[in-house]
């Protein structure tokens, strides 16, 4: 495990890390040493897709300390996310949380998939 405290890599907006603070709270009995693992996988509309959950820190991830929060990512998916930054936006459909990705080159409409420079999508997926 790495630990790196920096805000170069992945960034959390204010509204962000208040509601990953949030639900780590809430979850705190089930997650001793919670933490905010944001992912990349194969999928969706561009060919990748992100994907987030509560989880513990695995031994080859890299962990950004954030806002008093612990962001983990796995290796291959820091390739796709370095520089990019979580918010958190409500509107009259709900709520999410939403990654402005440097990295992508170009993004679906969903916003949940994209394509990086020189990787090919897969089908419309959703």
């Amino acid at each position: 495990m790495q630990k790196r405290e920096s805000n170069e890599m992945i960034t959390l907006t204010a509204t962000a890390a208040a509601k990953v603070k949030g639900i780590l709270e809430q979850e705190k009995e089930n997650l001793k040493q919670g933490a905010l693992r944001i992912y990349v996988q194969g999928g969706g509309c561009s060919g990748f897709q992100y994907g987030m959950v509560l989880d513990e820190v695995a031994e080859d991830d890299q962990v950004i300390e954030t806002d008093g929060i612990k962001v983990v990512v796995d290796p291959m998916s820091l390739r796709h996310l370095d520089g990019a930054e979580v918010d958190y936006k409500e509107d009259l459909m709900g709520g999410g949380f939403a990654i402005k990705n440097p990295n992508a080159k170009s993004t679906c409409g969903c916003g949940h998939s994209f394509q990086t420079e020189g990787e090919g999508g897969g089908g419309h997926q959703h």
